[in-house]
C-alpha cells in the first residue's frame, strides 16, 4: 500500500468506531462478534490481526486470553489501537505496517484474522500466499469480506477459489444478520474460515 492509502486511513482514524461494526460500542453487536469469532481461535492461540484498524477484534480476543499482534498501515489507526486496549487492560501489540507483508515470522502464529482488508489489496491471491505462510501448522485464516453494492469487494465464491490455491478448505458463513453491522445491509458479507 502507499502513502495516499496510509494518509487516507490516518484521516478516518478519529471517525472509524463510529460505524456499529468498526468500534463495537454497541453491547448487542460487540456480543455478536464474540459468539462468532472466539469459538473459532483456539485457547491461547498467537493471533495475527491484520489491518487491524483500531483494534477492536485485537482487543476483543485478546480479552479472551489470546496473544494478539495487530498490523495497521496507519500510524493514527494503531495509535487508536493501543490507546483502546491500554483503557481495556489487555496486553494487545500492535505494529504500524503493511498488512500485506507484515513484520511477523513465517510460522509463528496460530490464526491470521482480517476484516475488509483484503478486498483492498491490488493482487490478493499474493496476499493470501504470505497470510498462509505466516501460519504454525494445524493454524486457521478467519478472513471477513464482502461484495458491496458499489461493486467494490470480493463475493464469497472468489474469495473461496483463491484461498483453496493455499489451503484444503474454505468454509463459507454468511453475515447477513443486522446484528453484525447495527442494521440492515444489502451487500454480500461473510466470514470465510480456513482451519486446514
Amino acid at each position: 500500500m502507499d502513502d495516499t492509502a496510509r494518509r487516507y486511513w490516518d484521516e478516518q482514524a478519529d471517525t472509524f468506531d463510529e460505524a456499529p461494526d468498526h468500534g463495537l460500542r454497541d453491547p448487542g453487536v460487540r456480543r455478536a462478534w464474540a459468539e462468532l469469532l472466539l469459538p473459532l481461535v483456539p485457547p491461547g492461540a498467537r493471533v495475527a490481526d491484520l489491518g487491524c484498524g483500531t483494534g477492536t477484534l485485537s482487543v476483543l480476543l485478546a480479552g479472551a486470553g489470546h496473544d494478539v499482534h495487530g498490523v495497521d498501515l496507519a500510524p493514527r489507526m494503531v495509535e487508536a489501537a493501543r490507546a483502546k486496549a491500554a483503557a481495556a487492560g489487555c496486553t494487545a501489540r500492535f505494529t504500524v505496517g503493511d498488512a500485506a507483508h507484515p513484520p511477523l515470522d513465517p510460522g509463528s502464529v496460530d490464526v491470521v484474522l482480517a476484516r475488509h482488508v483484503l478486498w483492498a489489496f491490488e493482487d490478493p491471491a499474493a496476499v493470501l500466499g504470505t497470510w498462509t505462510g505466516l501460519l504454525r501448522p494445524g493454524g486457521r485464516l478467519l478472513l471477513v469480506e464482502g461484495r458491496w453494492s458499489t461493486g467494490a469487494g470480493l463475493t464469497a465464491a472468489e474469495l473461496s477459489r483463491l484461498v483453496l490455491r493455499h489451503r484444503e478448505e474454505a468454509e463459507v458463513r454468511e453475515l447477513a444478520e443486522a446484528v453484525y453491522w447495527g442494521g440492515p445491509t444489502t451487500d454480500e458479507r461473510y466470514l470465510l474460515v480456513s482451519p486446514r
